[in-house]
Formats: structure tokens, sequence, C-alpha cells
């Protein structure tokens, strides 16, 4: 008997993956960065495979490693590196390592030398999104800096890449000027006697949306678990993630009963409240109170009152809804992610990344399990 639980269909991830690389002629990337967006690290980096992802894409070089440890063996590229880590390591465990400044550049030379063999690396540029990546002014000292170090036998360039602001904004204009600031940017890369095998930019939104971003890779993410990027289109793309914990307890209160921490909701009428397991602490957002939408029996309702550390209280009138009855947040058979989000004000990545408590069981589920 479970009390709570995250259910990850895998089967769901290999299909998403699969649908998305019938749009493309490029290859695929599948970002499984932040636990897999929630849904597991190994095992969606596994189904990502299976659907015909031959690249994985992680934030830090401890993901990428990890991926190696568990036996991955697909191409994979970490992108936020900080100074002074070991590089090394990821270079010997052939794992793909963006870079932006001549500086890191440097430390990927060293990090060769003492692996043995050269880093593989993948230039960042930005042209447009001031987060990661070289801005136009410094791609000349970033293009020749890595020119010296390929020249010299320490370092591959792989790959140059960068990043979209509005992607998930079809027809927004800085699309087709962070697309021309890209052109740009492998133009003159080009000067510098670089030529990558794999140049990226399109990201989930792009994929869906921008054949002519697709270039020779493109990095899914959030659609690879079945959430589409563009509102209100699902692109045939099927959610893996289901959020669901069983009534604990029921209890019948009379009208103007206050509930929950600060008694900011207040019941209609004589109702029946029920008591659910999960709160904050396992990834249930704060923002949900008084907001989150729930599936109960036949009855969908809405949390009342605060979200606790541990728990909520949802009001189901007189639906008949006892201790042990099953409530979906999201997911299969009932509200969500998306809905989710509508409720809270943020958006449907952010939903489904909250819910890696190690209190909540896992459960990946689907022939590929």
């Amino acid at each position: 008997m479970w009390q709570a639980e995250v259910r990850v269909d895998l089967d769901a991830i290999r299909d998403n993956v699969a649908l998305l690389r019938a749009r493309t002629s490029a290859e695929v990337l599948v970002a499984v960065k932040a636990d897999a967006y929630g849904h597991g690290l190994v095992p969606a980096s596994r189904a990502a495979v299976a659907g015909g992802a031959t690249w994985l894409g992680v934030a830090t070089l401890g993901e990428a490693l990890e991926l190696r440890r568990a036996g991955i063996e697909a191409r994979v590229l970490a992108w936020l590196l900080a100074p002074g880590l070991p590089l090394h390591e990821g270079v010997e465990a052939g794992i793909d390592l963006s870079a932006a400044t001549p500086d890191l550049i440097a430390e990927l030379v060293t990090a060769a030398r003492t692996a043995g063999r050269p880093a593989r690396v993948h230039l960042k540029l930005d042209t447009g999104l001031a987060r990661g990546g070289a801005v136009p002014s410094e791609w000349p000292a970033l293009f020749e800096a890595a020119a010296k170090a390929q020249a010299g036998g320490d370092v591959e360039v792989v790959g140059v890449w960068s990043h979209f602001a509005c992607a998930d904004e079809p027809g927004h204009e800085s699309i087709d000027r962070q697309l021309a600031a890209f052109t740009a940017g492998l133009e003159l890369a080009g000067r510098y006697g670089l030529a990558p095998r794999y140049r990226h930019i399109a990201n989930s939104a792009a994929t869906l949306t921008r054949p002519d971003a697709h270039f020779d890779l493109v990095r899914v993410g959030i659609a690879a678990y079945g959430l589409s990027p563009i509102a209100g289109q699902t692109y045939g793309l099927r959610p893996a993630m289901t959020a669901r914990a069983r009534v604990t307890l029921t209890k019948r209160v009379p009208q103007g009963q206050g509930v929950s921490y600060g008694l900011t909701y207040h019941t209609a009428r004589e109702t029946t409240l029920a008591v659910i397991p999960l709160g904050y602490g396992d990834g249930v957002p704060r923002h949900a109170s008084s907001a989150g939408p729930v599936r109960v029996g036949e009855v969908t309702a809405r949390i009342a009152g605060r979200v606790c550390m541990d728990q909520f209280v949802v009001d189901v009138g007189d639906a008949p809804v006892a201790a042990g009855d099953v409530v979906t947040l999201f997911g299969d058979g009932g509200p969500s992610a998306d809905d989710w989000a509508e409720a809270t004000g943020t958006i449907n990545y952010e939903i489904v990344t909250r819910f890696g408590s190690s209190r909540v069981p896992r459960v990946h589920v689907g022939e590929i399990a």
C-alpha cells in the first residue's frame, strides 16, 4: 500500500521522443537535467535513447558523470561549468563540455592533458538571451582560443550553439534576430578555421515550430516528457508523469469553518474536508493554496486554504469521499500539469520538476521500465 507516489510512464517518454525525432532530419538531444525534469535521470535517459535520441543534455558535470556510472553510452553534453571543476573527469568519461570564454578553454586544455585525450567542446554564443554564452564582441577571442587549442591537439571543437529566449512565443521578433545572429556567429567561426559537426540552437519549441532552426542537432526538453512548450497546443505529446496520494482522513465541518494555517479559507456551507498527505516539502507549490486543482473520485476540487509542508486540505462538499481514496493532483485521470501551472502562476516545467522529494516514491512503469 502506498500513501503518495509519482508515477512515470517511460513508454510515454520513448514515444514522445520518437514523435519529435520524426519531425526533423537533425539528430535529437534530450535534456535530462534536474533529474530529467523530475522524471528520474537514468530511467528517463534510457527511455529517451530507446525513442531515438542520440544525445543527452545535462546542466552539471555531476549529472553527466552519473549517466556514465549508470552505463549509458550515448553522447552527453554538459553546459553549466563553473571555474575550478575537475573537468578532466568529464574528458576521461567522453563527455562533451560547453565553453564560452578563453579562460574555460584554457581549463579544458589542462583537463585534456591530464586525461590524456582531447576535450570535446561546444562553443556557446549569446545571441540575445543574455544568460550563458559569449556576446558578439567576445566571439573573436573565443574562436581564436578554441582554434589554437584545437591546432595543439588538446581540444576538438565539436559544436557551436546558442539558445532561444522566446521560441515558445511563435512569431516573436527576437526569434529571427537570434537566428540571424547565430548564423553570423557560425560564419565567423569558419573564418577561424572552425568547422563544427554540430550546430544547434533549437529547443523544444523551435523543434516543433521552426524547422529552419534545426541545423544538425535539436535539443528537446519539456516536450520529451509530454508537455507542450506552446500554450494551447499538444502536438500529440503524451504526459509521462502522474502525481497522486491517498486521503488520510475526512471530517464534516460547519459553514464558516476556517481551514489550514491563517484560516484564509472558510467553508461556504456544511461540508466534508479531506486531508491529503502531500505538501510543499514534496513539491506541491505553496502558491497552490486555495488554487491547485485535484481529482477525488468523480469530483474535481481545489485546495482549501494554505498548502502546508506535509499536507493540504480539499473541500469536497457532499461527495462520498473516504480515507484511502485516491486523489490525483495531475496526470492520468486528473488535472494536467498545465492546469496546475495556470493555477499557480508558473510553467509546466516547474510543476513536474518539483516532484523529486525523497519521501515520495517515484514509480517507473511501461514496457521499458
